[in-house]
């Protein structure tokens, strides 16, 4: 897929129009600032978040290690390895559930009714339970982050195995293909496309809830660096905040398009 520089460019316009008028009502005295900084105050934030820690020991600190010592770099690789942990137990679970109630009517009727009254409740919902059975720390949060991560692989799994087109059945049985091969050559294929678009939702929704869980349970990571710039009312370290979750969200969904892109290279509707 190439790079579009026009579609770019336009998809620029408005978030440059909208800081503007950020600009000019800040300038303009319109909101207190203590309230709602300037963008240009938010930059200055940002980059003071991001900078390394000084002063520079070159005696006991590398030169590598004082590059990520900012306070933004430590907070978003805490927030990236529950978002990683997690989203690998909740998927790792989901997947071969999915395949096993998507292939077998026998599966889906027995555990199809407790995963319907499962799925509505939010992840949100289990805070508590996991404070009280994991305590403090990365384990409650990533508990929520798999939680998170688990219904969308799970439904979309079993989607594309439910959903693969008879046509191909019919043909596979025609030929004599056993119902293993079927699986494995047929269907499991077919539903590559609904699990692929159940992953990339269910990592939007793992970095989603890392950031909740960690408003909680954690005192690192880009939540709970919010968190603590609300109760100081430092309201520029929580726009540079919510705006570094932005841009680490849109970098995470652009290269599992890229990744997606890539692996359906033959299915149809994805040919240049």
């Amino acid at each position: 897929m190439k790079l579009n520089w026009r579609e770019m460019g336009a998809g620029l316009i408005v978030p440059t129009l909208l800081i503007l008028l950020w600009q000019l009502v800040t300038s303009m005295g319109w909101v207190n600032a203590q309230v709602l900084p300037s963008p240009w105050a938010v930059v200055i934030k940002w980059l003071e978040y991001a900078a390394p820690y000084e002063p520079y020991d070159a005696a006991n600190m590398s030169w590598l290690s004082w590059v990520f010592s900012g306070e933004l770099i430590r907070d978003t690789m805490g927030s990236m390895y529950r978002v990683a942990v997690g989203f690998i137990v909740g998927a790792g679970l989901a997947l071969p559930l999915g395949l096993a109630m998507g292939a077998s009517q026998r599966v889906y009727a027995w555990l199809n009714p407790l995963m319907q009254v499962l799925r509505p409740i939010p992840p949100i919902a289990y805070i508590p339970l996991s404070i009280l059975w994991f305590g403090l720390g990365n384990p409650p949060a990533i508990f929520l982050i798999a939680i998170g991560a688990f219904f969308p692989v799970l439904m979309n799994t079993i989607a594309g195995v439910r959903h693969v087109d008879s046509i191909y059945i019919r043909a596979a049985r025609n030929l004599g293909a056993s119902q293993t091969t079927m699986f494995l050559r047929v269907m499991l294929p077919a539903s590559v496309p609904y699990i692929l678009s159940g992953v990339r939702i269910g990592i939007g929704t793992a970095f989603i809830v890392v950031i909740v869980s960690e408003m909680i349970a954690v005192n690192n990571g880009l939540g709970f660096r919010i968190l603590e710039a609300r109760e100081y009312f430092w309201s520029d370290k929580i726009i540079a905040g919510m705006f570094s979750i932005g841009m680490l969200g849109l970098a995470i969904d652009l290269a599992m398009n890229k990744l997606n892109n890539h692996l359906l290279r033959w299915h149809r509707g994805l040919e240049n």
